[in-house]
């Protein structure tokens, strides 16, 4: 073997490696699971003090019930059931209940510890 093939068969195979490693890397990019889509809202979870921008609100209408999805930004989430009947959101799952007070144009809800303001229009039955 002489040097100049070792050389080459150097760069084939640091060259199909490389191709191997964009292949991975292309294969996890489809694999990743979507962003949720929905409207951007201010929240507190785990025991924060301040309300940031930084939760987003997914509603749902699946066979006549409304749910709103509350994803975090450390990839928690809450469900939320919208009632028919006019009646406060009620917490899908879990064992906290959610508290409601209405603060203008919005409700503050807490669920635990875990505290958002929900804009009226995502928050009734009549929403978009």
């Amino acid at each position: 073997m002489s040097p100049s093939s070792s050389v080459a068969d150097r760069r084939a195979l640091f060259a199909g490696g490389a191709l191997l490693l964009l292949a991975a890397c292309s294969v996890r990019d489809e694999d990743a699971a979507p962003e949720p889509a929905g409207e951007q809202i201010a929240c507190a979870t785990g025991g924060a003090t301040a309300l940031d921008q930084q939760c987003l609100v997914e509603r749902e209408r699946v066979e006549g019930t409304i749910t709103l999805v509350i994803h975090h930004p450390d990839g928690g989430f809450r469900r939320l059931l919208v009632p028919q009947d006019g009646s406060p959101l009620v917490a899908a799952d879990g064992a906290d209940g959610a508290v409601i007070v209405p603060q203008g144009d919005a409700l503050a809800v807490t669920l635990g510890s875990d505290r958002y303001l929900l804009p009226l229009d995502l928050a009734s039955a009549d929403g978009p």
